[in-house]
């Protein structure tokens, strides 16, 4: 079993220019999962930039806030409870368009890698 809290947990700025808490990761706590689990932030007005992860699919879960999310040129009107997939190598970036720090989950599969993600 592995319990933790994300408040707990450094947060560091993503290439994207997100703040990301790497929540679990196979890495790092030594268990067989094909995936990573981070927690990011995005401050009002901000947006992140745009990238790519290269051989791998990614999930966002809205926890909190609201936003636009671009995904291959595509937008889409992220709220609090929306949950969406992002293909992988498709171009993405998110837009906080609300007024708080947009809260959400990144379920990355295989496992995030560094040498797999470019930022554009």
């Amino acid at each position: 079993m592995i319990k933790k809290s994300i408040a707990a947990i450094p947060p560091f700025t993503a290439g994207d220019d997100t703040l990301i808490r790497e929540v679990l990761h196979p890495k790092n706590e030594g268990v067989p999962m094909s995936y990573s689990l981070a927690h990011a932030e995005l401050e009002a007005g901000k947006a992140s930039l745009p990238h790519r992860l290269m051989e791998r699919s990614e999930v966002y879960i809205i926890l909190e806030g609201e936003g636009t999310a671009y995904v291959n040129g595509q937008a889409t009107h992220l709220k609090t409870g929306d949950v969406l997939f992002i293909p992988a190598g498709a171009e993405q970036y998110v837009d906080n368009t609300g007024s708080q720090t947009l809260r959400f989950l990144c379920i990355v599969d295989p496992a995030w890698s560094k040498e797999t993600e470019i930022v554009e």
